[in-house]
C-alpha cells in the first residue's frame, strides 16, 4: 500500500473533469509532485496503462522526479524491495506487478519526436511544458489514444460532485509549467487566455476536442514547502529581477523574465489609431514565410508634427520615431510557428487590398513606399522561375532590401530596445517606437519573445520570431530617411 497525499488546489486538479489540464503558475507550487502522484496512482489502479513523463532534458528529469523525500526511488521502494516494481535504469522505465508502464522520457528537439513516433500513451504528463514547442506538444497529445487498454469501472472521489469515473478521465493530458521560456506565449494562449481559471471548456476538434482547463498554483498553496522552507519566498524575492520575482511568487503570465524586452516593455507603447499626417512617411517591411509565418508591417515614420488623438490627448512624439499602424500575420489560427502557405501572388493581393482598407478608414493617405523585406524574396530555384519579389512587383508592391550584415541581429536587437526605452520617458527626444493596439499578434508576441540560451544577445530563432524580424528590418533601415521626409519642430 502506498499512502499519496495532496495538498488543496492539487487536488483540484487532480479531480477535475476536464481531460487536458495546464497546473502551475509560481515557483513552488507543488507542480512536480502533483505529476508523479497522478502517475502512480493510475499505474497502481488501471492494469496495463502506460504512462509518459517528459521534460526536456535528461538531467533535469532525473534530478527532479527520480530522486529526493518525494521522488519515484523513494516513493517506491518499498515496491521495489518487494519485487512488485522494478526501475530500469538503461530504459528510464518503471515496470509494475500489474503491467503498468511509468516511461521517464525527454525531448530536446524535434528530432526527438521520431522516437515516439509509435507511441501508444494513455496518460501524458509534461513538466515545465512551457519549455516545449507548440507543434512538439500537438505532436505528443496526437499519440494519446486508449487503444487496447481496457479502463476498469473505477471512481476518483470528490468532495464536490458525484464520483469521476476513470473512464471520463482517459486518455489523459496535464501539463506543469511556470511561466516564461521559449514556449511561453503559446501555453498562455492556449490554456491561460483560453478560459476563466478552473473553467472548464469542450475544445473544438482541431483543438484535440477535450475538455480543457487552466488550474492557476501559487507558492501559498504549498503549505507543505512553506511550513517546511519558510524562507524559500524570501530567496524568490531576492531573484533581483522584478519581472523574474512576480512571475515566480506571483505566477504572473502578462509578465516575462529573461525574454528579450521583458525590461523595456511597456504599455506606454501602445497607443489609439488617428489618422497619419500627410507629411509623414508611410512605408511596410516584411519577412517572408509560407510553412512558416509571414508578417507584413506597415510604418509610420514621424517628422515632429503634433497629432491630437482621438482621446484628445495631444501626441508629438520626436522626428524619426516609428509607428506601426497595422500589420499581417500570416499564421495559422492558434497553432504558433505555422504559415498559411500562401503563394506570393495572394499574398500582394492581400497587401493591396488591406492599404485600400486603411485608405478607406482614413488611417492613411498617398503614398505607400517600398520598406525593408527578407531577402530571401530574391531567391529563385532556376533562371525560369520568378522570385517571390518578382511576383509580387507584377501587383505593384515593392520592397527594399533587409539589412543582413555581419553583426546585424544584435545591432537591431539594441536599437530596437533603445527605442523602447526612449518611449517609456516621460518626455521622449530620441527616435522612439509605437505600436496601434490593433496590432494585436505583435502586443501578444513580442513582449514574452526569449532570448537566445547560447547568445543572449540575440533572439531564440526557434521561437515565433517572425514578427520580430519584421520589425528589426524596419529598426535597421535608417539609411537616407533624412532625404525622404520634412522634418519639423512644432512641438
Amino acid at each position: 500500500m502506498i499512502e499519496l497525499s495532496l495538498q488543496e488546489k492539487q487536488t483540484v486538479a487532480f479531480t477535475t473533469e476536464a481531460n487536458e489540464v495546464l497546473f502551475g503558475g509560481a515557483a513552488g507550487g507543488g507542480k512536480s509532485h502533483l505529476l508523479r502522484v497522478l502517475a502512480l496512482f493510475f499505474a497502481f489502479e488501471i492494469p496495463g496503462v502506460q504512462i509518459y513523463l517528459f521534460r526536456r532534458m535528461v538531467d533535469d528529469l532525473e534530478k527532479n522526479h527520480l530522486y529526493g523525500p518525494g521522488g519515484f526511488l523513494n516513493l517506491l521502494s518499498d515496491f521495489i524491495e518487494r519485487k512488485k516494481c522494478k526501475y530500469n535504469a538503461q530504459k528510464k522505465t518503471f515496470f509494475f506487478e500489474n503491467k503498468s508502464q511509468i516511461f521517464l522520457c525527454y525531448l530536446k528537439n524535434n528530432k526527438d519526436l521520431m522516437r515516439y513516433q509509435g507511441a501508444e500513451i494513455h496518460i501524458l504528463l509534461i513538466d515545465e511544458l512551457t519549455h516545449f514547442l507548440e507543434n512538439q506538444y500537438r505532436y505528443l497529445r496526437g499519440r494519446t489514444r486508449l487503444g487496447g487498454l481496457i479502463v476498469p469501472d473505477k471512481f476518483i472521489p470528490r468532495e464536490e460532485g458525484p464520483p469521476l469515473p476513470f473512464k471520463a478521465k482517459l486518455p489523459l493530458v496535464v501539463g506543469a509549467s511556470n511561466p516564461g521560456s521559449i514556449g511561453h506565449n503559446w501555453v498562455k494562449r492556449t490554456f491561460v487566455k483560453f478560459a476563466p481559471p478552473q473553467k472548464v471548456v469542450q475544445t473544438s476538434d482541431d483543438e484535440g476536442g477535450r475538455k480543457r482547463t487552466f488550474i492557476p498554483s501559487l507558492l501559498k498553496d504549498n503549505q507543505i514547502l512553506e511550513k517546511n522552507d519558510p524562507d524559500y519566498r524570501k530567496r524568490l524575492a531576492g531573484l533581483g529581477d522584478p519581472a523574474l520575482v512576480k512571475a515566480m511568487l506571483e505566477g504572473d503570465w502578462d509578465i516575462v523574465s529573461g525574454g528579450a524586452f521583458d525590461d523595456v516593455w511597456s504599455y506606454d507603447l501602445i497607443i489609439e489609431p488617428f489618422p497619419i499626417p500627410a507629411s509623414w512617411r508611410i512605408d511596410r517591411s516584411l519577412d517572408w514565410g509560407s510553412s512558416r509565418p509571414f508578417s507584413v508591417g506597415w510604418w509610420a515614420l514621424t517628422d515632429g508634427t503634433e497629432v491630437e488623438l482621438p482621446t484628445g490627448r495631444t501626441f508629438c512624439p520626436p522626428a524619426k520615431s516609428l509607428i506601426r499602424i497595422h500589420e499581417w500575420y500570416g499564421a495559422k489560427k492558434n497553432v504558433s510557428n505555422t504559415g498559411l502557405r500562401l503563394p506570393s501572388s495572394q499574398v500582394a493581393e492581400g497587401i493591396k487590398e488591406r492599404e485600400r482598407r486603411l485608405k478607406k478608414l482614413k488611417i492613411i493617405s498617398g503614398k505607400i513606399f517600398p520598406g525593408p523585406a527578407d531577402n530571401s524574396i530574391r531567391d529563385t530555384g532556376d533562371e525560369e522561375t520568378p522570385s517571390v519579389e518578382d511576383v509580387m512587383k507584377r501587383y505593384g508592391v515593392k520592397w527594399s532590401k533587409s539589412n543582413k550584415k555581419p553583426g546585424s541581429r544584435i545591432v537591431g536587437l539594441e536599437l530596437l530596445r533603445q527605442r523602447m526605452i526612449e518611449t517609456k520617458k516621460p518626455y521622449p527626444e530620441l527616435p522612439a517606437i509605437y505600436f496601434f493596439n490593433t496590432c494585436l499578434h505583435t502586443i501578444e508576441i513580442l513582449p514574452g519573445l526569449p532570448r537566445d540560451e547560447t547568445n543572449p544577445e540575440d533572439v531564440d530563432t526557434d521561437s515565433e520570431d517572425h514578427i520580430y524580424d519584421e520589425i528589426r528590418y524596419r529598426v535597421l533601415a535608417t539609411a537616407n530617411e533624412a532625404t525622404s521626409i520634412r522634418l519639423r519642430t512644432t512641438c
